[in-house]
């Protein structure tokens, strides 16, 4: 680890440190594993702030442990390539979703495992449909673990807002997994009933020791993409999001769940989005940061399991 970086105030490509440390940064042509900033935000609609997500959680990183003590190994030798930063200064929502799309299906194409960090969470809807660009013949669920149903059609006059992200999914065709859903409004109660969607609302699973079996057994398809909004967690230990809700997932059932996930099913890629940095608390980047490392150090046993 290096010493502590002070926040930076714009998260520009220029400022953004590399995931974990230039010390472990390897090259785009050796990495296995691209971490993609993107800090674009524009339909945020209570706290502002996860246009810093990104740079943030960059900042964070240089603190964590290479070693996983979990996963009894360290997990950086696999390959880490942190990318310029795409989708921040844009003057709409069309642009910051087409530069996303090419992005990510470059990195798909060249066989990357790609973690978005964001930003909002209307962005992945563009890394979505870049990997039903780079995958067309099989398809996958996307699994959201997020407080908030993002189903809505439009908000706000937006089909890009980011309480929108989920109904473009649902849109593509493409079968969706919620986990800890904890507010919605009317038009996705709704939707969620007329089409049957998979959602496990966070106050069913506090009450349920087999919720985990009980997803996994929901996931239709061999592939899936994980999309984190980080307001799934509770706020007591992620309280540097836009809109908070009571409740919510702990740390140790989110791990086990992505774990579990990772071993039972082939994960195409993943982001973690809406992070919106609190400025006297840095305990909700580092949690990011630890979660994506957490994220690649599933990957890497699932794909190099000795």
């Amino acid at each position: 680890m290096i010493a502590q970086s002070p926040l930076p105030t714009q998260p520009l490509a220029t400022e953004l440190l590399p995931f974990l440390g230039s010390d472990v940064a390897a090259a785009y042509e050796q990495a296995q594993v691209v971490i993609l900033p993107i800090p674009y935000e524009a339909t945020t609609t209570y706290r502002k702030g996860c246009a810093q997500g990104p740079a943030s959680l960059l900042v964070a990183s240089q603190q964590v442990e290479y070693y996983d003590e979990e996963l009894e190994r360290e997990v950086w030798p696999v390959g880490i390539y942190t990318h310029a930063a795409v989708g921040g200064d844009v003057p709409n929502a069309e642009t910051m979703l087409q530069q996303v799309r090419e992005a990510v299906k470059g990195c798909a194409d060249d066989g990357k495992f790609v973690i978005g960090i964001g930003g909002e969470h209307s962005i992945t809807s563009a890394i979505v449909e870049a990997y039903v660009q780079s995958n067309p013949s099989e398809p996958f669920t996307v699994v959201q673990i997020d407080a908030h149903g993002d189903l809505r059609h439009e908000y706000e006059g937006s089909i890009h807002n980011h309480a929108c992200v989920m109904r473009r999914i649902v849109d593509m065709g493409l079968p969706t997994l919620q986990i800890g859903i904890r507010s919605i409004c009317q038009e996705e109660a709704d939707l969620i009933r007329t089409q049957n969607l998979a959602v496990f609302r966070a106050r069913e699973l506090a009450k349920s020791a087999n919720w985990i079996d009980e997803a996994l057994a929901a996931i239709p398809t061999r592939k899936v993409f994980i999309t984190i909004d980080v307001d799934g967690l509770d706020p007591a230990l992620m309280p540097g999001v836009g809109t908070p809700e009571p409740g919510g997932l702990g740390w140790y059932e989110t791990l086990t769940f992505l774990r579990r996930l990772f071993e039972g099913h082939e994960v195409i890629g993943a982001d973690v989005m809406e992070l919106a940095p609190l400025g006297d608390s840095v305990v909700s980047e580092f949690t990011c940061a630890k979660l994506v490392y957490k994220l690649i150090g599933y990957h890497t046993l699932a794909a190099n399991p000795s």
